[in-house]
């Protein structure tokens, strides 16, 4: 088996898209059980822009230089620099470099560039039956959670929540995905010991096992009550989110009590809110404070302050594996391989 070391060394139409489909895909429970492959030097992977666009020059460039120092061969999708609006390309371009990516036999994994929004607006374009039949490892955050639900619920194999292509990949960010992508590992994931790690805050100790779930709190909550969310009976459930007024946090986090979401999970474990704490002394709540409101009643295991989100050396995340977590901790052990 190669190790990181080695790994390195040898690195050289908007109704259309938001209507629902005749019938819909079928369950993870229905999906197959395979598991997408582990990744291996030389691999060839994808690049795609599933919601924004973003004009940066020479951004592709410096993705597909961080790709190569993975040891992985970059290849960009066909609509990779399409725009349309505030979005790369319309619905169906997107979707299609999607559909592309995953029925293309020689791509072993694809990548996410950036999030922003428009990636709830493919999933009814998407075509599950490729997808669900060639599982491989769908990577990024932020919007990208509006795919990473869609999988757990209809393409029954695990992703990984982490950097998008664009982003840093800094130590944590690298190592957790390497554990879990290249080295087929069952890791311990937590904040650890490196410059602007915080201390994890437990709000109720314990810990719980169960499939972890979740990503971007603003995501999620759009689409409750649409098909696209899995099972979350008996779930880790894992938020974060980014530039939000303490209300807002505490409005979506009551759509999600208010469905009865929150009341069905084992454990919760909130990363971090970005740019979310504002005038306290005019809003009278903290984002801890709400938290404590949503999570403390539930009498689950529950912890904030995780390495997941918008923030340097973000966690790699296996979402839609089973994992135990441990609010105490605050780490989340992977119970089993998401890569074959």
């Amino acid at each position: 088996m190669l190790n990181r070391r080695q790994i390195l060394a040898k690195s050289g139409g908007l109704a259309a898209a938001l209507a629902l489909p005749m019938s819909l895909p079928a369950s993870a429970a229905a999906a197959a059980s395979s598991k997408p492959p582990r990744l291996q030097p030389g691999d060839r992977v994808g690049l795609v822009r599933p919601a924004s666009f973003s004009d940066e020059e020479n951004r592709v460039e410096n993705v597909e230089y961080t790709i190569r120092g993975m040891g992985l061969v970059p290849v960009r999708a066909a609509n990779l620099d399409a725009r349309f609006g505030y979005l790369a390309g319309t619905d169906r371009q997107r979707a299609a470099d999607l559909n592309a990516m995953f029925a293309d036999p020689e791509i072993k994994a694809v990548f996410a560039l950036r999030g922003g929004w428009g990636s709830a607006r493919l999933l009814s374009l998407l075509d599950w039956d490729v997808i669900r039949s060639n599982p491989k490892l769908l990577i990024g955050f932020s919007d990208i959670t509006a795919l990473h639900l869609a999988f757990a619920k209809h393409a029954g194999y695990a992703t990984i929540h982490g950097p998008n292509g664009a982003n840093s990949w800094p130590a944590p960010s690298w190592d957790s995905l390497w554990r879990l992508a290249f080295a087929g590992a069952t890791p311990v994931l937590g904040n650890g010991d490196y410059p602007g790690a915080r201390n994890v805050l437990t709000l109720r100790s314990g810990t719980a096992q169960g499939r972890l779930l979740g990503g971007n709190l603003s995501v999620l909550a759009a689409l409750v009550g649409t098909p696209w969310l899995p099972d979350f009976d008996g779930a880790v459930l894992f938020l974060e989110d980014v530039g939000e007024a303490v209300y807002r946090v505490d409005r979506m986090l009551s759509q999600l009590a208010l469905s009865g979401m929150l009341s069905r999970l084992s454990g919760v474990v909130f990363g971090q809110c970005t740019r979310c704490s504002g005038d306290e002394s005019a809003s009278g709540f903290s984002v801890t404070d709400v938290l404590r409101q949503y999570l403390v009643p539930l009498e689950i295991p529950a912890f904030t302050n995780a390495n997941i989100g918008h923030v340097a050396g973000q966690l790699s995340l296996p979402s839609g594996a089973t994992v135990e977590m441990d609010a105490v901790s605050g780490t989340i052990r992977l119970l089993e391989p998401i890569t074959t």
